[in-house]
């Protein structure tokens, strides 16, 4: 994969760039596979805005991906590697032996005719093979981690992530995130070999409003450039400051260097490190 660049035949087109889809095998998805996606604008089920800057995008389908993999010791074949616009990363479309298909996410390198499988024992360490935590050597990479068992991946699924496995002593596993923060978790625990695919999906400038919007993005307006009913930077004559201490949200909080990680939370006993802070 590579970033594509266009010619400049217009401003938006200077500054725009995309992941080049030489990788994909399969436009259409399989539609067994997949289930209708609901339009909901951000809206809970009151009607009630709760995530602002939604709405309207393109019609999409959700595709079915397999987190878990619990088909264990069943090898399955690479059919297709397919775009999801519901991530980042790349999926694929596998077969098992027994002719049943599935998706799951695609790890770098994964070509057509590879084989991946599942297993609760220890197997060969190849890029999309699933097993325990214990039975991966330290210093590999994984992905797709469970963070308890048999609830399925929920750990490092985002393009071009990877976890990195320290150490296994005793009952768990120490995983260091792409934060860099260092965490626990149960050793039984399963995870994929290697890192997720389209690894340049975070340099892709997406360049004008337009394909925002087609995301279902819609505009960011500024606080200070509403008035003092709207907002607490609003108001002032021209181009005033916000006129406070800090920088406050909609709601009135502080918006920027606020920790929102409850303080007597469960898992807190299972970060042995926390990850740096951007200076």
């Amino acid at each position: 994969m590579a970033i594509k660049f266009y010619k400049p035949t217009t401003s938006a087109r200077r500054r725009t760039s995309i992941v080049s889809s030489l990788d994909l095998t399969k436009k259409e998805p399989e539609k067994k596979l997949t289930i209708p996606k609901k339009q909901h604008a951000g809206r809970n089920n009151t009607g009630k805005i709760t995530v602002r800057h939604r709405g309207g995008g393109v019609k999409t389908r959700i595709r079915l991906v397999d987190f878990k993999r619990n088909k264990f010791d069943v090898p399955a074949v690479v059919i297709a590697i397919e775009y999801d616009p519901n991530r980042s990363a790349r999926i694929a479309l596998i077969k098992y032996e027994d002719g049943e298909k599935s998706y799951i996410l695609a790890p770098s390198n994964l070509q057509i005719g590879d084989s991946v499988m599942s297993s609760q024992k220890k197997i060969d360490i190849k890029d999309g093979y699933r097993m325990p935590l214990e039975f991966i050597p330290a210093g590999s990479m994984v992905y797709n981690v469970e963070i308890s068992p048999n609830r399925g991946g929920v750990i490092s699924r985002s393009a071009g992530s990877g976890v990195a496995i320290q150490a296994i002593e005793g009952k768990f596993a120490q995983l260091r995130m792409p934060s860099s923060e260092i965490r626990l978790v149960r050793k039984e625990c399963l995870a994929t070999v290697g890192q997720v695919s389209n690894i340049e999906h975070m340099l892709v400038r997406i360049g004008k409003a337009g394909r925002s919007r087609r995301k279902g993005i819609r505009p960011t307006v500024r606080g200070k450039a509403m008035n003092p009913v709207d907002h607490p930077h609003g108001g002032g004559e021209g181009r005033h400051p916000i006129g406070m201490k800090y920088p406050k949200t909609l709601w009135g909080k502080h918006a920027l260097g606020v920790k929102t990680r409850k303080k007597n939370r469960w898992s807190n006993r299972m970060i042995l490190e926390r990850r740096n802070r951007r200076k």
